[in-house]
């Protein structure tokens, strides 16, 4: 009842909508949940940037983590008649940035959030700002964090409709779920005027997605896998049919019979060590790419009339070579066959027959040590994509049909990539170390490539169980348990004795359930591991709508990022939908990204004045030795709080001027001239001038 609540639901919102020529360019982000990633106006995405690929970044709380390449996405049908009346016994639309105003074209892209991002200040900047323009309605009554939705025509006369849905409880914000709406409106342009009012007959839809397995991945595998050249592509579901009616439970989250393809990185032959994982062996040994990136099927109508989900779809699901395809031209009659083709490998017959419906790397894998590399399978420069298609479907004027995807990324954590990398990193260096190596399951092995990739594969669980959550989260009409909003504003302050912090209440405060806050911390960098400082019950020592706290234990010259969360007591987190607790806001709506850092008093005695680190040596930068993650970093101590800073080389060329305002008695310089050039090893000088007039130098080295 409640699947048919929400298809419902769907095709109202289409209906009651109007809407107008947008640019294919324009995009929207999500950014709420550990998964976080952008959406094109176009109707598909293709990540390149120019520079890197970016998006479906997994775990969002540290960089280089975008798995995002392209999303190759067609829509077809058979004996088509054009606005000009020209017969097509196959046509086909490409989802294709450059077809903007030929064959597709964008009529709507707007985000709506339950709430607005809170406002976080670090030391006077407003860091949330800049995400302003992620947002352009606020619905309180939505259940999901967010919602995306986006129309575009086709020269089809075919209307795809993208709702996606992005949520912040810990447990579900690691997937997006995308309802795709096609409808056969008759509208071939962005105009409102209706073009076309025949049916279409035997409509096929589907995509091939490749990812590259986390972006840092092709500094550690090589180059080519930036686009996902070693990419083995599993899949599930094959006894869908015989299980969906099964209860998914706390206790049995695991499913194998959702219908589910997803990727994950494989061998290249270019390496002598055993890639997966992609362990770092020149550096920690950490594993570099956990990912298992794809999709599972939630629903599928059976037809235009039929909203009942098609246990028999999709068509086809499982691996196509990535850069394997057929053309669709410009849609002309010269262009039939190519869309003919287009047609057949939407009916589930690989195109060149570089693709299959098996199990990709079961098929061809004969351990789990296995050296072999996934391009010699696929045999495509592109790398290999996840495919799913389905069809086909009747559709008269005015009729729609439903399918529900949820795209995820799971894997292991940071914590046990490090820790399993380094493990096999020490034994990697050192033949002669058999271990014993810890098992998953509790056992020993003295293969250090066996454990390693005994780990990594638990990962594939890891998708199913994120899969699973998806699929009980639309079967539960997305009712999950709701954490409590944060706070409306987190304000954080350097001191010159302590960090200072304040808070207005959330929201949530006066729900039955609601139990507090707390604070997370991490010290040099934002991308670590943050622990927790500082815990409090509602109004706890203060007024319920003003709340504060001091953190008194900050290290000269450190930098600290903070976060806070709001939490309730677990008393409504007592379904099926994930595991039962207390559940928290999301991190990431008020995790800073500007440091904090504890500030000396002015000081008054210009002998005082010192130059940390002196020397400063780029191979202790950025230690413990130094400042904990912040390489390049001088500081200049117990300085005047009012002073104008001139650096010099050692024959008096001025490369940096600093203007000191702020009070305090710290100032730091980042070793970047006023024309953002890092400096070179040599001796310098540090000139202090004072309002009044005094002035003292300081020497100090650098040495790179």
């Amino acid at each position: 009842m409640k699947k048919m609540t929400i298809l419902a639901l769907c095709l109202t919102l289409l209906a009651l909508n109007s809407f107008a020529q947008v640019s294919g360019s324009e995009k929207r982000y999500l950014r709420i949940g550990s998964l976080q990633s952008h959406f094109s106006a176009y109707g598909s995405e293709r990540a390149w940037t120019g520079v890197y690929y970016e998006g479906l970044r997994w775990p969002a709380q540290y960089p280089y983590q975008d798995n995002s390449v392209i999303k190759r996405a067609w829509v077809a049908c058979k004996d088509f008649k054009n606005a000009e009346g020209v017969d097509f016994s196959s046509y086909a639309v490409y989802f294709y940035a450059g077809d903007e105003g030929i064959s597709l074209f964008p009529m709507e892209m707007k985000e709506s959030a339950k709430f607005e991002n809170p406002i976080v200040y670090v030391d006077g900047e407003d860091l949330n700002s800049i995400f302003a323009s992620d947002i352009d309605t606020v619905d309180a009554n939505q259940i999901p964090d967010r919602i995306i939705t986006n129309v575009v025509n086709t020269s089809m006369g075919l209307t795809q409709t993208r709702t996606v849905l992005a949520f912040s409880q810990e447990y579900h914000d690691n997937y997006f779920i995308k309802i795709y709406t096609f409808t056969n409106t008759g509208n071939t342009d962005w105009d409102d005027e209706i073009e076309l009012t025949d049916s279409l007959h035997a409509v096929r839809m589907g995509w091939g997605t490749r990812y590259s397995m986390g972006r840092e991945t092709a500094s550690y595998t090589e180059g080519a896998q930036l686009y996902g050249k070693h990419n083995w592509v599993t899949k599930r579901g094959e006894t869908y049919a015989d299980h969906y009616q099964e209860a998914i439970t706390v206790a049995d989250p695991i499913k194998d019979w959702i219908r589910a393809g997803w990727s994950y990185l494989g061998q290249s032959n270019q390496l002598t060590w055993d890639n997966i994982g992609a362990p770092d062996v020149n550096g920690s040994g950490r594993l570099v790419s956990p990912h298992n990136t794809g999709s599972a099927i939630l629903h599928v109508d059976v037809s235009a009339t039929d909203s009942s989900d098609n246990i028999n779809q999709p068509t086809f699901l499982g691996w196509h070579a990535g850069d394997t395809y057929p053309s669709v031209g410009y849609q002309r009659v010269e262009d039939i066959p190519g869309m003919a083709a287009v047609y057949s490998m939407l009916s589930g017959n690989p195109y060149s027959g570089l693709g299959g419906n098996e199990r990709m790397d079961e098929e061809n894998l004969e351990s789990i040590t296995h050296r072999l590399d996934p391009q010699t399978i696929h045999g495509d420069g592109g790398g290999t994509n996840v495919m799913m298609t389905y069809g086909p479907f009747d559709l008269a004027h005015g009729e729609s049909v439903v399918i529900i995807e949820a795209e995820g990324i799971n894997g292991l954590s940071r914590e046990m990539c490090e820790e399993i990398g380094a493990r096999w990193q020490q034994a990697y260096k050192n033949p002669s170390d058999n271990g014993p190596f810890t098992l998953p399951d509790g056992s020993t092995t003295t293969d250090k490539d066996f454990y390693k990739n005994s780990w990594v594969y638990t990962g594939k669980d890891s998708i199913m169980l994120t899969f699973s959550r998806a699929l009980r989260n639309f079967d539960n009409g997305f009712d999950i348990p709701q954490p409590p909003q944060p706070p409306t504003n987190f304000t954080i302050e350097s001191g010159g004795d302590r960090i200072h912090m304040s808070w207005l209440a959330s929201p949530s405060e006066s729900e039955s359930d609601f139990a507090g806050y707390k604070i997370f911390r991490a010290i040099g960098k934002p991308d670590t591991t943050h622990e927790e400082i500082f815990a409090c019950g509602l109004g706890t020592d203060h007024p319920n709508i003003d709340y504060y706290f001091d953190d008194t234990t900050p290290v000269r010259g450190q930098a600290y990022y903070y976060y806070i969360v709001a939490f309730n007591d677990g008393s409504k987190n007592q379904t099926e939908m994930n595991p039962r607790g207390p559940l928290y806001s999301g991190r990431f709506y008020t995790q800073t990204t500007k440091s904090a850092v504890l500030k000396r008093q002015a000081g008054n005695d210009l002998d005082a004045i010192r130059v940390v680190p002196n020397p400063f040596n780029i191979r202790r930068s950025g230690t413990k030795l130094d400042y904990l993650g912040e390489p390049n970093k001088l500081m200049f101590l117990d300085i005047p709080g009012q002073c104008i800073i001139r650096i010099y080389t050692e024959r008096g060329d001025l490369v940096k001027t600093i203007d000191h305002t702020d009070g305090s008695g710290d100032e730091e310089w980042r070793e970047l001239t006023d024309s953002r050039q890092t400096v070179v090893s040599g001796v310098y000088l540090a000139h202090f001038e004072l309002p009044d007039g005094r002035s003292t130098y300081r020497k100090f080295l650098i040495i790179r």
